[in-house]
């Protein structure tokens, strides 16, 4: 008989009792299910861009210090969450078993290949070894186990793209389908660190959203992906410019825009301290998109003030309804987009 779980994972809370799976510090990872729980063979995780670039950083781009510090983290706290930047990311697998009153109206069944798209911050984790990783790519193959809770959202992979493909993009879905949301005919976007692999797909949904008589501005670092994102036509202006440095990225924008502002602001950049070149280059009354983990949201709320602008700040929710349908389709309509991401990731 299994035991009965709570839907929201609470259960599985070690430390401190009475929150959630996410912001906890230590959760039960036992790979024997509950009752409301589903069961998964892990193959890869990818870990969030902002995470992983973090660990890159702190273990100098040394593979096997960073299989150490993976490892420690999710034996110490039960599942993947950066103690730095409080993040996880996701996971394929294989459906291993399905509690007897998990909530399966996706008729998901044993042996389906899967995504989770929720957290891998709250994800029970159990690592019997990491296979392969590298430094460069934030995919990493393992030996591993792991739990989704009723409430826990996932998708059953698609049979016509590639499954680390699938990944790579299932991970950042979220951002395209909020700049489908936040986006309309006409705006002027700024997207920034637009050479990602999330900043790639919103630079292509906001010139689809924006239309002809909007702007695109793309805003990168790296003169490489600049260089790309310019060659695959994905914006009307490519900057290249450190998004920390604030006040070049909003003379430069000002520019752009008649000493305007863009409309909208996507900020996908996987390092600290971009909160207030997002707000000063926004216009009043304009949106602010933060999808990136490496944001402060105390810096964002009181930098804005700080500043007098009156303009609405959102949250990166990874999840919004349709999101996962709507990237995957964006790389079935896109041959370029989906060429460049099979040699990155497939």
């Amino acid at each position: 008989m299994q035991k009965k779980g709570n839907k929201y994972g609470t259960h599985r809370v070690i430390s401190p009792k009475g929150t959630l799976p996410q912001p906890a510090e230590q959760i039960d990872n036992t790979m024997e299910i509950y009752d409301n729980e589903m069961l998964i063979d892990v193959r890869t995780l990818n870990i969030d861009s902002a995470s992983y670039t973090q660990l890159r950083q702190a273990c100098e781009d040394d593979a096997q210090k960073m299989k150490n510090m993976i490892t420690d983290i999710v034996q110490k706290r039960g599942k993947m969450q950066n103690p730095v930047t409080g993040s996880g990311g996701m996971l394929i697998g294989t459906v291993k078993e399905i509690g007897q009153n998990f909530n399966n109206s996706t008729k998901v069944k044993v042996g389906d290949k899967i995504a989770t798209l929720v957290s891998l911050s709250l994800t029970p984790l159990k690592i019997k070894e990491i296979k392969h990783l590298s430094p460069q790519s934030d995919q990493v193959d393992v030996e591993a186990e792991a739990i989704l809770f009723e409430s826990g959202l996932f998708a059953v992979l698609p049979n016509d793209i590639p499954e680390k493909l699938a990944l790579a993009i299932l991970d950042v879905a979220g951002a395209p389908a909020q700049v489908d949301k936040l986006v309309h005919e006409g705006d002027t976007v700024c997207i920034l660190g637009g050479g990602g692999k999330s900043g790639i797909l919103c630079c292509y949904q906001a010139m689809k959203k924006a239309g002809k008589k909007g702007k695109v501005i793309a805003v990168e670092y790296s003169q490489s992906n600049a260089q790309r994102l310019k060659e695959l036509h994905l914006a009307d202006e490519v900057i290249v410019a450190d998004a920390t440095n604030v006040m070049d990225v909003y003379e430069k924008i000002m520019a752009l825009t008649d000493n305007k502002g863009v409309d909208v602001t996507i900020n996908n950049v996987n390092v600290p301290s971009t909160e207030m070149t997002s707000i000063l280059i926004t216009r009043e009354d304009g949106i602010v998109y933060f999808f990136s983990m490496a944001t402060s949201f105390t810096k964002a709320a009181l930098g804005t003030e700080g500043v007098g602008k009156d303009i609405t700040l959102i949250i990166g929710n990874g999840y919004t309804r349709g999101h996962a349908e709507l990237t995957l389709n964006l790389i079935r309509e896109s041959k370029e987009i989906r060429t460049l991401f099979e040699e990155l990731y497939a």
